[in-house]
């Protein structure tokens, strides 16, 4: 998460508290579509899909009642491919300005005034995906002309000072040489940037690891670099934990440990819980528990290491910590 008021983060973490003392979910994803305007080679979703039991607007009231996250992720899928974007977003948040609310996209069908309308609705951060810091990003999500799309509108909506546009960037194989680059590009446009990581279980390609000790000396002395140009203005958002813990990920070829379906969880375009995206173990609203008892007591899987996890894999003081000391300015 990017940096927040303190009136504002401080909802945040009394919500965060509450739910994880009364072991609700921290952060819920909700996939609105399964169809995709990209065909990204480290993605499952791409293309059109059969979207005719997506949820309509009002019924994500149902899971927001039943759920009280305190942070929410509105993906797909492409989520702009919904023309109900705007209801979906107004029906999620509530009058308190709860929960936090991120829109992850590819930003390839945004428009400046979708911008203020999603906005004006109750996004909070906008979190755009950036593989490389030039036109190789249009080769790997396979969409001509997205870069300059990107290139052209993110540094006019950043000029309109609202400080909620933070770039996203999956680290592979084929991009850790740029990871410092597209910080760059980060400060160039004049937003905020997080890393995440590579999961093979998404498509089952290997390839886009980082796992030959060239790679791995290379991820560090990058990583390395990442740390020395923190300020504070928290432009970079990972926590130096959560970096640190994405390179344990990519050495061990693995982090074991993971928490999905109970400090986090999915819900699907057409309703169903999921312990997360890569996961397919569904679950009616009604069962969250029994989806805790099945998969997150003996879950065993090790092969990712997303943003919505790395954030969450830490105990309760050092989230607070973290959130408190880090992620959040202390200005009204």
């Amino acid at each position: 998460m990017r940096k927040v008021p303190f009136q504002e983060s401080l909802k945040i973490i009394g919500r965060g508290s509450l739910n994880w003392m009364a072991d609700r979910p921290i952060v819920v994803s909700f996939e609105v579509t399964d169809s995709c305007t990209c065909n990204c080679r480290h993605c499952d979703h791409g293309g059109p899909r059969d979207d005719s039991r997506n949820l309509r607007p009002s019924e994500y009231r149902r899971y927001m009642q039943a759920l009280r996250p305190c942070v929410v992720q509105v993906s797909g899928g492409e989520p702009l491919l919904r023309p109900d974007l705007v209801e979906i977003v107004r029906n999620i948040k509530e009058g308190s300005g709860l929960p936090y609310t991120i829109l992850v996209s590819s930003w390839s069908l945004m428009t400046a005034e979708l911008y203020l309308q999603l906005r004006d609705a109750g996004v909070d951060q906008f979190s755009v995906s950036l593989d490389f810091p030039d036109e190789r990003h249009d080769d790997f999500r396979c969409y001509p002309g997205l870069y300059r799309h990107l290139e052209d509108l993110i540094p006019r909506m950043a000029r309109l000072g609202h400080d909620d546009i933070v770039l996203n960037s999956c680290i592979t194989s084929e991009n850790l040489e740029e990871i410092n680059a597209i910080a760059d590009k980060a400060r160039e446009w004049g937003v905020n940037l997080c890393y995440s990581a590579y999961s093979a279980r998404r498509t089952g390609c290997r390839d886009l690891l980082p796992v030959s000790p060239e790679q791995l000396s290379s991820l560090a002395s990058h990583l390395d670099r990442v740390e020395q140009r923190r300020d504070k203005t928290n432009w970079i958002v990972n926590s130096r934990s959560t970096l640190d813990a994405t390179r344990r990920y990519f050495e061990n070829s693995g982090m074991p440990g993971c928490k999905a379906g109970h400090r986090f969880l999915v819900v699907t375009c057409d309703g169903a819980l999921q312990p997360c995206s890569m996961q397919f173990h569904r679950y009616p609203l009604e069962d969250r528990e029994r989806m805790i008892g099945e998969f997150t007591r003996t879950n065993a899987c090790d092969e990712c290491y997303v943003s919505i996890r790395s954030y969450l894999d830490k105990s309760f003081p050092q989230l607070l910590w973290e959130n408190v000391s880090g992620f959040f300015s202390v200005k009204a």
